[in-house]
């Protein structure tokens, strides 16, 4: 009987359009916490208090306070092996896109060249005014929200509780999907939706679902059809190993 990961391999070679959907489990193992788990970031900055765009419009200095603390921690963080068997994948032609739900920009660090950043990226913020989109430059921390050269308040270019996902990135992230003949789903547990939905558009279309995660997830039972326990910085190099054998 084929095994999942020769499954998988198989899927990929023979997939026209396969896509990632990455989530914070990827990225546990560069270093960065995941937001929820009893040591995640909200455990020390309550969502409500720092992470809703009420809460920053109400106090910008003090919500920066948690924003240069995590830009701080992902100046530090480098893509893992995770990150980089995904853009080994795309180098060979065998992934389109990566649509992700972290704000870290690993993948593009990696090497990545079509992200899809769903919520965002927190190494930018955008002027509140003008909309201009600059770098953070984590030498130029001051206790106060930093200021775009018009005047106006810069907020962290990322998706906060509350506001709207930037429509391009809807757009393309559903069109990926809703065209994706293999989806490969990594380090997301199912539970934010609207990120959550686009396996589920994919399998509904007729997508084969790759799922590398620590633990089984809603999606298991649901939606995959081949699931590949474990870290993601394990499980997916042994992937691209297992689809280059078949491609040699």
């Amino acid at each position: 009987m084929t095994n999942p990961l020769q499954q998988a391999a198989q899927a990929i070679v023979a997939g026209k359009h396969v896509i990632a959907v990455t989530g914070a489990g990827i990225s546990v193992e560069s270093g960065i916490p995941d937001f929820r788990s009893p040591s995640g970031i909200w455990n020390t900055y309550p969502p409500e208090q720092y992470a809703t765009i009420d809460a920053f419009m109400a106090d910008p200095d003090r919500v920066w306070n948690m924003w240069y603390d995590l830009g701080a921690m992902l100046s530090d963080a480098a893509p893992n092996p995770g990150h980089h068997a995904l853009t080994a994948l795309q180098d060979m032609g065998r992934l389109d896109a990566v649509i992700t739900q972290n704000i870290d920009n690993l993948h593009e660090e990696a090497g990545c060249t079509t992200v899809i950043e769903y919520h965002g990226n927190a190494k930018h913020m955008r002027c509140l005014d003008c909309q201009r989109v600059v770098p953070l430059d984590m030498d130029k921390r001051t206790s106060k929200a930093p200021r775009c050269t018009c005047g106006g308040i810069m907020k962290p270019d990322v998706v906060l509780f509350g506001d709207l996902i930037p429509e391009e990135a809807v757009r393309a992230a559903d069109h990926a999907a809703e065209n994706a003949d293999v989806v490969i789903i990594v380090g997301t547990s199912a539970t934010v939706y609207p990120a959550a939905q686009l396996p589920i558009t994919a399998k509904h279309n007729g997508a084969f679902i790759i799922e590398c995660n620590l633990e089984a997830t809603d999606f298991t039972a649901r939606i995959t059809d081949a699931f590949l326990e474990g870290p993601a910085g394990t499980t997916l190099p042994t992937l691209v190993e297992a689809v280059l054998e078949i491609l040699q």
